[in-house]
């Protein structure tokens, strides 16, 4: 991965007849066929990344395969989308990733951060990055440098912050954020389950309600602390408790004598699988809704 393949001679002289020097002046389906031809030579995918098409370029931009000197080439792009398929395609050098980690537009960049050719120099560019999505997107990353999540932890964006709580696999990270001030920062580590046991006693005393709420919605919990919550003087945590697919059986049935009705309703009222806990579930790395719209709304370009 990372390597791009380089073009020789060979293919221009294979003396096949059929796949060398195929020629490239044909109508726009009929290059874009060339272009997604699994045995169209690399001079030919050269040829074709200067196409006028941009939907041929972005074929080429997307082969795996695709000849070093064309990516190259594709990189400088004037179209977003075409810069944005080679952000993602895995033979995309390190030299051209951290030129499209810089890129003026939110989306190749973001797209450099999925590409599993990054590395630890293209992430060092990403943690100083102004784009505050970017750092988001790196924090959530499990390959992440524990030197880069250091850093992360004092990133000046709440944000970024809970991202890496939410999704850190480092232990010395989550003791570090478990002192955060910052209430959002500790609710992401209410949604991680690599914590210890303890930290999560910690957090189940969290002063925040949400902290405490984000917790019984999450987390498995010991019994003390299943003890101490089903009394907790917030109602919001209490109404977790009995919403909770993690709760057992046994609380939930204890919380349907709540002084709160809502709370004793819910916990009444509540079946098994309604899919009423949020679940965290990995990061969709700079990924895009089918209909070409960010799966955060509104986040500026910054």
């Amino acid at each position: 991965m990372g390597k791009q393949q380089h073009v020789g001679g060979a293919d221009r002289h294979s003396g096949s007849g059929t796949t060398a020097d195929r020629p490239t002046d044909g109508g726009a389906d009929a290059r874009l066929a060339l272009a997604q031809d699994p045995a169209t030579p690399q001079m030919t995918l050269i040829d074709l990344a200067s196409d006028a098409s941009v939907t041929v370029r972005k074929a080429v931009a997307a082969r795996p395969d695709a000849p070093a000197q064309a990516l190259r080439t594709l990189t400088r792009d004037h179209d977003r989308q075409v810069r944005e398929a080679v952000a993602r395609n895995p033979a995309t050098s390190i030299g051209n990733l951290l030129r499209l980690v810089k890129d003026a537009d939110r989306w190749v960049r973001w797209a450099v951060a999925g590409n599993p050719a990054c590395d630890e120099s293209v992430r060092r560019v990403m943690v100083a990055a102004p784009d505050k999505e970017l750092r988001g997107l790196l924090a959530e990353t499990r390959e992440l440098e524990p030197h880069l999540a250091a850093e992360l932890v004092e990133d000046a964006s709440p944000e970024v912050r809970e991202r890496l709580a939410t999704h850190t696999h480092d232990p010395e990270v989550i003791v570090a954020l478990l002192a955060d001030r910052t209430v959002r920062v500790r609710k992401g580590l209410a949604r991680n389950p690599r914590t210890t046991a303890a930290q999560r006693s910690a957090l189940a005393r969290d002063p925040a309600v949400d902290v405490r709420a984000a917790l019984v919605r999450a987390l498995e919990l010991d019994e003390a602390d299943l003890a101490v919550l089903v009394d907790d003087r917030a109602v919001q945590v209490r109404l977790a408790m009995a919403t909770s697919e993690l709760i057992p059986s046994r609380v939930r049935k204890a919380l349907e004598n709540d002084p709160d009705d809502m709370v004793a309703a819910a916990a009444r009222d509540h079946r098994p699988g309604a899919g009423s806990s949020p679940v965290v579930r990995a990061p969709r790395i700079g990924s895009r809704r089918p209909d070409g719209g960010s799966r955060r709304q509104g986040r500026a370009d910054t």
